[in-house]
């Protein structure tokens, strides 16, 4: 029998989803309409928007993979049985054809004769979609590998998730394009323009599958202050790690670490940030037995919102967007009220389409 009959909502979980999805949104729009001379960490309020803005994707990341590994282990079937295999190859495919359609370098569609190579360059490039595909894509195949193994999916996602954080600092450092055409090689590094290369990002998203994976097999286990407090010591101890790894590496070896996205101490300072954060929120909704239905919503319709902003924003080969006005324009009380805008019409899209699937369900039955 399918479990997930009997699933018990996770109401952090749908908290994450939304609270992700929103600073994304908001991240996105006051990146693309702030102008220059607002952008400095001497402004506070900047510093802190842009430290939490570098937080977002292994937020997102990590709570897509505990989502789908939640929802796959729900379904206790075997491999060759489990319907979320299927869905989640469909999402797969789905993901990636999205990510590229979005960065289409012509609206003709087949006329390739009047692109740019910059053009090439942005089609080309990895984004978060094509990222998130192929995250789900690795967990359907750790999952397949696990059962075979007879081992604990939950191991064989930690030694993933691993692997690609601890060689990121070499693959990094390869020129790809030198050995691969340049639509493969962006998947390794960043020397493309990609923006979410699988390595290190690739490991948030199996990293998130160790989470769902124990939820689904601990119904419950949620409830409890010992998850929330777990959580809490694993990510402080992680965050502890990479500042005394900073500093050693400064005050006796002399070296300071460049703060990218690809440095071991940045890499272990935003996993246990995002451990501290489902911490943080998995402790808050201990207690609450419903949230509104309008936050569900948001959480559940993460493409959907992704997309209608972006399109909004950057346009596509289809449509203009607005930063073809407005980009990196707009002082601080404009770029705020743009983001909150931004944020209500998301939110209310998503209430809409709710809305008119429920009506057409309604007329259909």
């Amino acid at each position: 029998m399918v479990r997930s009959e009997k699933k018990h909502r996770i109401i952090f979980i749908d908290l994450m989803r939304a609270i992700a999805v929103i600073q994304m949104v908001q991240g996105h729009t006051v990146d693309a309409l702030l102008a220059p001379e607002f952008r400095s960490d001497q402004f506070v309020v900047y510093y802190v928007w842009n430290f939490l803005r570098g937080l977002t994707a292994p937020v997102f990341m990590f709570t897509a993979g505990t989502v789908f590994t939640y929802l796959f282990r729900l379904a206790n079937e075997p491999f060759e049985f489990n319907p979320r295999v299927k869905k989640g190859f469909y999402r797969f495919i789905l993901l990636v054809f999205i990510g590229y359609v979005l960065r289409y370098p012509t609206f003709t569609i087949v006329d390739f004769s009047d692109v740019t190579q910059d053009r090439l360059d942005i089609f080309f490039a990895v984004d978060v979609l094509q990222l998130i595909g192929f995250g789900i894509l690795f967990l359907v195949i750790l999952a397949y590998i696990a059962e075979k193994l007879k081992a604990s999916d939950t191991i064989i996602f930690t030694i993933t998730a691993l692997v690609f954080f601890l060689a990121t600092p070499f693959v990094s450092k390869v020129h790809w394009i030198e050995y691969f055409p340049q639509f493969i090689a962006g998947y390794f590094y960043d020397g493309t323009g990609s923006l979410f290369p699988l390595f290190p990002w690739a490991g948030y998203i199996v990293l998130g599958g160790v989470l769902g994976s124990y939820l689904a097999k601990n119904p419950l286990v949620f409830k409890t202050n010992k998850f929330s407090l777990n959580l809490a010591i694993f990510g402080a101890a992680l965050v502890f790690v990479s500042e005394v790894s900073v500093y050693i590496t400064a005050k006796y070896f002399g070296y300071t670490y460049e703060t990218t996205s690809y440095t071991p101490d940045t890499i272990i300072f935003r996993v246990g940030v995002v451990l501290l954060l489902n911490s943080a929120i998995s402790f808050i909704s201990q207690k609450i037995e419903s949230i509104p239905k309008i936050i569900v919503l948001v959480g559940r319709n993460t493409l959907l919102i992704y997309v209608a902003h972006l399109m909004i924003l950057f346009g596509s080969a289809w449509n203009p967007g607005i930063t073809l006005l407005f980009a990196s324009s707009l002082n601080v009380t404009v770029t705020v009220i743009a983001a909150i805008l931004m944020i209500i019409i998301m939110i209310l899209m998503v209430h809409l389409l709710s809305r008119f699937k429920f009506r057409n369900k309604q007329l259909v039955t």
